[in-house]
């Protein structure tokens, strides 16, 4: 679905991403792994418009997206949750779920998106009508995947989804998004620094270390890894 061929960000003199050439297969998970400041967050933003790359290039499902504008990428089928969740918190959590399908024309899609995010998070449904700021921060995240998921993605960009929320919380994240895989067939790219967790629902894992790509493999054999592990996951 998503190849990267040498694909260089830069901000200034400093490189984010250092020719990173790496393979997202269709309706997989892939587990981008690394502590911070290894570019697993400018990789999600080149792939989702929002820093355009130096060098190389970015393709999804055989169209060149590379310096394509962020809004066009996402009417192809792309959706980015970035770190920090986003939420619009003086909106009620409806209100910020139908967000996600404004530029959609298919209402009565939009509307049977709706359903199937509440289906999803019944914990949003429970609370559609109250005002964002007064969700939980695992509420909040599921919010973000929520609308996310309403313009209907063939790849979900997910940055950081277990940051600062407890071990049963990401537990519970986790499933849902391996849950989802299963549902709608859609393909995942999962940037995370729980290697634990990300490695438990990945049919993949990629290693970052300053911009760079130092392994790729199975879950098992990057987490049997010891000098990885200790290294660059934190294991």
């Amino acid at each position: 679905m998503l190849d990267l061929s040498d694909v260089v960000v830069a901000y200034g003199a400093v490189r984010a991403l250092d020719g990173i050439s790496l393979t997202v297969p269709a309706g997989s998970i892939t587990a981008v792994l690394g502590a911070n400041g290894a570019g697993k967050s400018s990789l999600l933003r080149a792939i989702s418009g929002l820093v355009a790359p130096r060098a190389g290039s970015i393709v999804l499902n055989g169209r060149k997206i590379t310096g394509m504008a962020s809004e066009e990428i996402v009417r192809l089928g792309v959706s980015h949750v970035p770190e920090g969740r986003g939420i619009i918190t003086e909106l009620t959590v409806e209100e910020n779920l139908r967000l996600g399908a404004l530029w959609r024309r298919d209402r009565r899609d939009a509307t049977l998106a709706l359903e199937q995010s509440y289906e999803l998070f019944p914990r949003l449904h429970e609370r559609r009508r109250r005002a964002a700021s007064t969700l939980s921060g695992g509420e909040r995240q599921m919010l973000s995947i929520g609308r996310a998921l309403m313009a209907r993605p063939k790849l979900l960009l997910l940055d950081e989804p277990s940051l600062g929320l407890a071990p049963l919380i990401t537990s519970q994240i986790m499933a849902v998004i391996a849950d989802l895989r299963e549902r709608s067939a859609v393909t995942v790219l999962l940037v995370e620094q729980n290697a634990n967790s990300a490695l438990a629902i990945a049919d993949r894992g990629v290693v970052l270390n300053l911009g760079r790509v130092v392994a790729a493999d199975d879950p098992r054999t990057l987490a049997a890894d010891d000098q990885l592990r200790h290294a660059y996951l934190g294991l």
